[in-house]
């Protein structure tokens, strides 16, 4: 366990003394309270997030949340709307707690793909009877 020497602390605060850097024991020096003015952007988007429909509730051992009202979707059992605000569930996009997860990839892509192969073909084809015609 590392705690820091109390002779080496800073308890008065003074700007001009940085603080002891602190991994053991939580006291005034540790990083997490001697950042604690910096963080409050971060601290309010969590309370928000707090009051977010379904939190208070909790959920399962893996949840999802709504794309437009923000609130907790259980995974098991599946459901086709959001519980909370009524919006369907599209099942390739899934926001969790700090990431979004695609499931599967668009079904466009052979669509968008599909002009350029069709040219990419005609092309050869027209080239292949030009060569035989050459010769």
């Amino acid at each position: 366990m590392c705690v820091p020497n109390s002779s080496s602390q800073n308890p008065n605060g003074d700007p001009k003394k940085p603080p002891v850097k602190s991994f053991g024991n939580m006291g005034p020096d540790h990083w997490t309270r001697s950042r604690r003015d910096l963080n409050e952007a971060a601290f309010e988007y969590y309370r928000e997030r707090g009051k977010a429909p379904g939190v208070a509730e909790g959920g399962g051992y893996r949840n999802f949340y709504c794309m437009d009202c923000d609130g907790v979707i259980p995974t098991d059992p599946p459901v086709g709307a959001c519980p909370h605000c009524g919006v369907a569930i599209h099942g390739e996009v899934r926001r969790y707690f700090n990431w979004v997860e695609i499931d599967t990839p668009p079904t466009s892509d052979w669509l968008a793909l599909r002009p350029y192969l069709l040219a990419a073909g005609l092309t050869s084809i027209l080239l292949i009877w030009f060569l035989t015609w050459l010769i």
